[in-house]
């Protein structure tokens, strides 16, 4: 759903990065860690493919500040 796609991302990162502190404190190898890290990464990606709102969040500035 569009309207909610901004919230979604927001909450499934939440939720990656829930996971990735899981699996460092557990010492699950690292596997789990970087899928999960991928997989965050990956929805964020896909969000601003989709949505120039996103892009603008990330987009360099032309004066060279963050």
């Amino acid at each position: 759903i569009p309207r909610t796609a901004l919230l979604g991302a927001v909450l499934l990162t939440g939720y990656m990065g829930g996971a990735i502190c899981t699996h460092v404190r557990s010492a699950s190898g690292t596997f789990p860690i970087v899928f999960s890290l991928v997989f965050g990464a990956l929805v964020w990606i896909g969000l601003g493919l989709r949505d120039a709102r996103v892009r603008v969040l990330f987009a360099p500035r032309a004066d060279g500040l963050i």
